[in-house]
């Protein structure tokens, strides 16, 4: 076939395929307003964006134990996911351990990631509720609030996190 042969097929293939090529590949559809609103979930550093419920550290082992420990372990000991207690005092060392308790900034951070991304294999599944209980459950398993201390919007961001000032602030040169 001459060069000018595959030319004409191009452009002849090109022409009986173009209308169809023009409507794309026909894959999903335009978000709704409601379909954004309920990804549109982030928490802000400084608790904007938290919603309204509350949770104990106690309530907070009931559902960690039901929803969390498979990957987590007892207690969030790790194994065979990642280790979420402990660790605190290990970054500078040659054996760093990122844990809730040791790497995380901000404790609404982990209310964030907590709330749409677990468990796993059901992302969104807890309720607000459950979620500011598993937090409130972590950070008193790493210390860092007692254990009858409850979490909610107003409590959340003001607990100060072990590692908040281990993180510099990315600005970007102008």
């Amino acid at each position: 076939m001459s060069m000018r042969d595959r030319l004409l097929a191009a452009a002849f293939g090109l022409i009986l395929c173009g209308p169809a090529s023009a409507a794309g590949p026909n894959l999903g559809h335009v978000a709704t307003p409601d379909e954004v609103a309920a990804w549109d979930i982030s928490i802000g550093p400084d608790g904007s964006g938290l919603p309204a419920g509350s949770g104990t550290p106690r309530l907070g082992e009931a559902v960690f134990a039901a929803r969390c420990a498979a990957c987590h372990g007892e207690h969030g000991g790790g194994k065979p996911n990642d280790r979420l207690v402990g660790g605190q005092g290990t970054l500078a060392g040659d054996a760093p351990l990122k844990t809730v308790g040791s790497y995380w900034p901000y404790a609404t951070t982990i209310f964030d990631f907590v709330r749409r991304a677990m468990p796993l294999n059901e992302s969104k599944s807890l309720t607000d509720d459950e979620v500011y209980a598993v937090v409130a459950y972590l950070l008193q398993q790493n210390r860092i609030i007692g254990e009858d201390d409850v979490m909610d919007a107003r409590t959340l961001p003001k607990v100060r996190m072990p590692n908040r000032d281990g993180f510099i602030p990315f600005s970007p040169k102008r």
